[in-house]
Order: C-alpha cells, then sequence, then structure tokens
C-alpha cells in the first residue's frame, strides 16, 4: 500500500498499484446496485404476499403465515453462504439470493396495512358497485399503502448493503477485482495496525451510505405521515 502524495492518486494506491478513491468511487456503485436490485426483488415477493394474505384473509392468510413463518425460521447469511458455496460467487448469484430472502419484512408491514385498508369506506364503495378484486387491489389499496412499502424498502436496501459488505468481507460475496468495500476491508486488514486508513476509509464510507439511506427513509417517513394528517 502507497499513499504517498500524488495529484494523480487522493488516495494512494493498493498492494498492486490500483487507485484506491477510484475504487472507493466504484464499490458505492456495486453497494448500490445490490441494495437497490435486491430492494426491488424483495419488495416485489413481499407485496403481492403481503397485500395478497391481507386481502383475502381466510385460508389465504394462513398459507401465506406459514409461509413467513418458515422464511423467518431461515437464518438468512447461513443460507446465502450456502447458497453462494452451491452456485458460486458472483455479483448476481448475491443479489439473486439476498432478493429471495429478504421479503419478510414487505410482507408483514403490507399485510397489516392490507388488513386496515380492505375495510375502509372506499373499498367497501368500489365492491359494492362491482368492481373486480384486480381493479380494488391495483386502484383503491395499492396507491394507500406505497407510502409504508417506500419507507421499508429503504430500511431493507440498507440491510442488503450491510449483508452484502458482510459476505464479500468473508469471502462468499462480490470477488475480486470487482472493487467493493467489504472486500476492501478483508484485503486492509492485515495491514490495520501499520496503514489504519486500509480499514477505515471503506468502513467510513459504508457507514455514511447505510446512515444516509436510513436518514431518507426517516425523512419519507415524516412526510408520508404529514400527508395522511
Amino acid at each position: 500500500y502507497d499513499k504517498k502524495t500524488n495529484p494523480a492518486y487522493l488516495l494512494g494506491t493498493d498492494k498492486v498499484g490500483r487507485d484506491y478513491f477510484s475504487r472507493l468511487v466504484y464499490g458505492a456503485q456495486i453497494s448500490l446496485l445490490i441494495g437497490f436490485s435486491t430492494m426491488i426483488i424483495s419488495g416485489f415477493i413481499g407485496t403481492v404476499l403481503g397485500v395478497t394474505a391481507g386481502y383475502f384473509g381466510g385460508r389465504v392468510d394462513m398459507v401465506v403465515n406459514f409461509i413467513i413463518n418458515a422464511r423467518l425460521a431461515m437464518p438468512v447469511f447461513l443460507v446465502a453462504m450456502a447458497a453462494v458455496v452451491a452456485f458460486g460467487a458472483s455479483l448476481f448469484v448475491v443479489i439473486m439470493v439476498l432478493g429471495l430472502f429478504l421479503w419478510d419484512r414487505f410482507a408483514v408491514v403490507m399485510r397489516s396495512i392490507t388488513i386496515q385498508a380492505r375495510d375502509l369506506d372506499y373499498v367497501k364503495a368500489a365492491r359494492s358497485v362491482g368492481c373486480s378484486t384486480p381493479y380494488i387491489i391495483v386502484r383503491e389499496i395499492f396507491p394507500n399503502v406505497i407510502g409504508s412499502l417506500t419507507v421499508v424498502a429503504t430500511v431493507e436496501m440498507a440491510n442488503a448493503i450491510l449483508l452484502e459488505a458482510a459476505l464479500s468481507f468473508l469471502g462468499f460475496g462480490v470477488q475480486p477485482p470487482t472493487p467493493n468495500w467489504g472486500l476492501m476491508l478483508n484485503e486492509g486488514r492485515e495491514y490495520m495496525l501499520f496503514l489504519p486508513w486500509t480499514v477505515s476509509l471503506p468502513g467510513a464510507c459504508l457507514f455514511f451510505l447505510v446512515l444516509s439511506i436510513n436518514l431518507f427513509g426517516d425523512g419519507l417517513r415524516d412526510v408520508m405521515q404529514e400527508r395522511e394528517r
């Protein structure tokens, strides 16, 4: 590792001569790509299950609750490690594994909100005039749960970024030479006593990215609550 003052390398270079600042910047793109893609996949699965269970209730609700409980019984981190070992460590595998195992919070929140919304007057009015079930779900219920869905999405996006960084740190996530903050933490840990910036810089970037996403979610929640009032 070299951190000599050089206008061409703002933060120096790593052990194989790669620009450290460029790797930090590109690592942000990788983390955001994984977080956003995971959020889309898990959000779709969880929203479909949650809205379906909340609207229909009865046996449908029992089946969805069983699926949610079965998912909650699986430790995401261990399942992700096993899947990476089985299918190989790559960006696509990490996104798919996290997307397929982080939908439970979406399902629980959407189910709860849909149960409250299905008994409101405007939903009953739509039923009374003969509107179809897909129409009621898409046009009457879904627009009123989108606020809560957005807030949950920001929380799960931050969670996915942290899980991916942990997997990469252990060698089960994104593989070199792709820049990744978790991977950079792993590469710098053997030098952390002599070159602490090799760990503190990617760690600080990861911290501030997750903090920013969570603060954005909190602000979005306040805006949504103000509109509801």
